[in-house]
């Protein structure tokens, strides 16, 4: 099981929002290339990168620090945040990302996601952002009448790398993942599943590794200083 240390980016800085609100935002660093070396002095060998910005506006913004952290060459990385069109995904792909993760457009416009799953096979990664059991789009902004677990099974036909499930309710408030959602959503696909949204220890992390998660996501515990990534990477074994 992946660790993935987060960066969520906003006007540049790394925060993290609190249930995905933009006005509950915590601000950590004015330097995320310098956050993701230490990310990688821990362990880590991926890194989650939010562009909260692009997240609102429907294309990349940040693509000024995403491309200083790509350009270390330390870490692989996924990025996600206002991909809405084929440019903006090869955009990022150009940078160094490793894979780039869809939410809203996949949501909204299925026919163009899985014609973009099988222009670049293994290197998107469906975002499914719930409260609940409904799927959220836009930045956690606005809530869709779809279902999760029906929609990553049908999704799970394409060539993605990855599906990662996200807890609204669960983000940033420390309060431990949504163990039983993200074991139903493991058992109903064979899409890799990587869990995010509300781990706050160590223990956190040792519970979801027997569901079967292919990684775990973790951002405001490390920054909190309640999880250590050395401490998580061990807990994942």
């Amino acid at each position: 099981m992946d660790v993935i240390p987060a960066i969520d980016l906003l006007g540049g800085q790394c925060v993290r929002l609190i249930q995905g609100q933009y006005d509950r935002r915590i601000t950590y660093r004015d330097d995320p290339a310098a956050q993701a070396r230490e990310f990688h002095a821990d362990g880590a060998q991926w890194l989650h990168i939010v562009d909260l910005d692009g997240a609102k506006a429907g294309r990349p913004v940040n693509t000024e620090s995403i491309a200083a952290i790509a350009k270390l060459g330390l870490l692989k990385l996924e990025v996600g945040g206002g991909l809405r069109d084929e440019t903006a995904i090869r955009q990022l792909l150009d940078l160094g990302v490793t894979r780039v993760i869809i939410g809203t457009k996949a949501v909204g416009d299925f026919e163009w996601f899985t014609r973009m799953a099988e222009t670049f096979p293994g290197q998107l990664v469906l975002g499914l952002d719930a409260r609940d059991a409904t799927i959220s789009t836009h930045g956690w902004l606005e809530d869709s009448a779809r279902s999760l677990l029906e929609f990553a099974i049908v999704a799970d036909a394409l060539p993605l790398a990855a599906i990662i499930y996200t807890d609204i309710a669960k983000d940033g408030m420390l309060t431990g993942p949504n163990l039983e959602r993200t074991r139903a959503l493991v058992e109903a696909v064979d899409t890799p599943v990587i869990a995010s949204g509300g781990v706050k220890e160590a223990e956190d992390i040792r519970k979801l590794k027997p569901i079967g998660v292919a990684g775990v996501i973790v951002g405001r515990s490390l920054y909190e200083g309640t999880l250590t990534l050395p401490d998580a990477l061990a807990a994942a074994g």
